[in-house]
């Protein structure tokens, strides 16, 4: 299941599709969202980034007494929309699933991440850089061969950034260089939180610049 089916949901359940992964080796089963399954299908299927989704994509209701679609239809397989105030409510004991992929940006930490598996998954991995202590913290091709299936059920990707910097690091330790002190910048693409026109923002002034006409220093994860 992918909990969160935003942009990174979104390009996750992109990527299983078009490295032949969707419905051979992995079966998305539900979706984890607030927003019609109509809606979602939409998105899917038409990305000004991505382009359009190479498959076929449509919605329905699972029943006559539903107001909104609730079902994602991708190349003839339903895929449930569901959605719960906290992971621990989400249905996945009763759909099946075993993996989520924690994509909404909000359950983070290892307490929140918790309630996936108290509802039935077995394993969560979290798009975003984990909250406090008691998750590992996986990059491919770094330190992923470090995964223990029999103690790691939740786990983070890091961020952006990390896997972005981790690679790097990785080699010139590893070849023994070593690294005595480093700066490095990201240029970060602009997200959805950031606004289309200059307004106001609380938490960072400069975060409320119009996003496609501003470079905005901030910090990373």
């Amino acid at each position: 299941a992918i909990n969160g089916f935003g942009r990174i949901g979104r390009l996750v359940f992109r990527a299983l599709a078009e490295q032949g992964l969707l419905g051979n080796e992995v079966e998305v089963v539900a979706v984890g969202d607030i927003v019609p399954a109509d809606n979602l299908a939409y998105l899917l299927k038409y990305d000004s980034t991505q382009g359009r989704f190479k498959g076929e994509v449509s919605s329905k209701k699972s029943s006559a007494d539903k107001e909104d679609d609730d079902v994602l239809v991708v190349n003839g397989k339903d895929i449930h929309v569901v959605s719960a105030r906290q992971p621990s409510g989400l249905p996945w004991k009763d759909l099946g699933v075993e993996l989520v992929i924690e994509s909404t940006g909000l359950f983070t930490s290892a307490d929140a991440a918790q309630g996936h598996i108290e509802a039935g998954a077995k394993k969560v991995i979290i798009s975003a850089p984990a909250k406090g202590d008691g998750i590992a913290t996986l990059v491919m091709g770094v330190n992923h061969e470090s995964y223990e299936p029999a103690n790691h059920h939740i786990i983070s990707n890091a961020s952006c950034t990390t896997n972005c910097l981790a690679p790097l690091v990785y080699v010139l330790l590893k070849e023994g260089f070593g690294i005595e002190e480093g700066l490095m910048t990201t240029v970060h693409a602009y997200t959805a939180t950031q606004k289309t026109v200059d307004g106001p923002s609380r938490k960072d002034w400069k975060g409320g610049r119009s996003a496609a006409i501003n470079i905005i220093p901030s910090g990373t994860g």
